[in-house]
């Protein structure tokens, strides 16, 4: 998800950068705009290093090479359209009154009027500042208008005052971000294991036998558990999907490297998840040189490759083990079958001949059969959100307290 980060004039714009940090570890994507005040209390590159991105100052900004051009001009509406949220930390008075009176002058108030994001801001002024009539006024518009405010808090302040007015602490602030936008960390202290994508098997070293995944759903759900708090270690097969951001990620290829490195990394989860979609067969003798045409034919001996999830069951203890199945015929037949062979927690199948629910694509439709006969059929979603829908039965059956 996508955050931009208003900071406007006022020594407590210096907090800020910790609070790119803070937001970055929620696994949330920050644009930073200064105001121009802000830029004499702490400098763009400051914000530049933290988040990788060019700082948004002015409405109309050259590229360094020239005059500004049409597309810096328009610049505040491609962030207004394609972010989730608006946060102002620290919000003065001045951006508080020109909120409230829909003045926009710079980029910050040109974004909050063209925006229809969720606004947070979080004030930070002298006391007799925030006490003012016109102040409180403006701070109530905002709140009927819809704008979470964080309310600031009461002490020391720069100017040697002592009262209300003081930025308010960076979790009150991460609170308010998490409520709006409705980020769980119920996973917080507890670490998942996932597995990814294919695993391919060598034929002779151009050929292979693998399958279709994608690795989409396990990157999903790497996705979702980091962003509920989780500690998430992917195990993924090759795959074209790009790994997901502040996950531990260990790349294997062939079943037997999986399950290798799900038994040295996965000692102390709490919860695997195999979402992988491992070969079930590798050949007995790969060739040790590229085989041949022949007219005549081929046979090819196979030979099982290990079943990890069996392994693991074995070995299971307190963990929560989570297996997938993807079928073509009788899902639902084979889906018990599984959760009962494998001694497992949850199996989440699928039938892969239905539209929207194969590899390849963005979404699933799956059902969830549970380790105490419950079936949950869900509809067609994203993967994303069916990822979410997994770990809510997950965190139903592990232990209390989980940190």
């Amino acid at each position: 998800m996508r955050v931009a980060l208003g900071v406007s004039g006022g020594i407590a714009a210096y907090k800020a950068a910790e609070l790119v940090r803070l937001l970055q570890q929620e696994g949330l994507d920050v644009q930073v705009i200064m105001t121009r005040g802000a830029r004499e209390f702490v400098t763009q590159l400051t914000f530049a290093a933290l988040t990788g991105q060019r700082v948004i100052t002015d409405v109309f900004e050259s590229s360094g090479n020239g005059p500004a051009n049409v597309e810096s001009a328009i610049e505040h509406i491609a962030v207004a359209q394609r972010i989730d949220l608006l946060l102002v930390a620290p919000a003065t008075a001045n951006v508080l009154a020109n909120f409230a009176a829909g003045a926009a002058d710079d980029f910050l108030t040109t974004l909050y009027l063209a925006t229809q994001a969720p606004v947070v801001v979080a004030p930070a002024m002298n006391v007799n500042m925030w006490q003012h009539p016109a102040t409180q006024q403006n701070v109530r518009i905002l709140k009927d208008r819809g704008v979470r405010v964080v309310q600031p808090d009461e002490g020391y302040l720069a100017c040697g005052s002592v009262g209300q007015g003081r930025l308010a602490g960076q979790e009150e602030i991460l609170r308010a971000v998490r409520d709006v936008l409705k980020l769980r960390r119920d996973l917080t202290g507890v670490k998942i294991l996932i597995t990814a994508g294919p695993t391919c098997e060598a034929i002779d070293p151009v050929r292979y036998l693998t399958n279709r995944s994608s690795g989409k759903m396990g990157y999903a759900l790497a996705e979702a558990a980091q962003k509920r708090g989780a500690r998430v270690v992917v195990i993924s097969g090759p795959t074209p999907t790009a790994p997901p951001q502040n996950v531990e990620w260990g790349p294997v290829r062939t079943a037997e490297e999986m399950e290798r490195a799900v038994r040295e990394r996965g000692t102390d989860a709490a919860v695997v998840i195999m979402a992988a979609a491992v070969a079930d067969y590798r050949a007995a003798s790969p060739a040790a040189q590229k085989i041949k045409r022949d007219a005549s034919g081929m046979t090819l001996t196979l030979e099982p490759t290990p079943d990890i999830l069996a392994g693991l069951a074995r070995d299971k203890g307190n963990r929560i083990l989570v297996g997938f199945a993807a079928e073509t015929q009788d899902m639902a037949a084979h889906a018990r079958e599984k959760l009962r062979a494998k001694g497992v927690d949850m199996i989440v199948a699928n039938d892969v001949t239905q539209e929207g629910a194969g590899f390849d694509v963005d979404t699933n439709i799956a059902t969830l059969f549970l380790r105490d006969g419950a079936e949950i059929p869900l509809p067609c979603m994203t993967k994303l959100e069916l990822a979410e829908r997994i770990l809510d039965q997950v965190l139903d059956l592990l232990p209390t307290p989980r940190v």
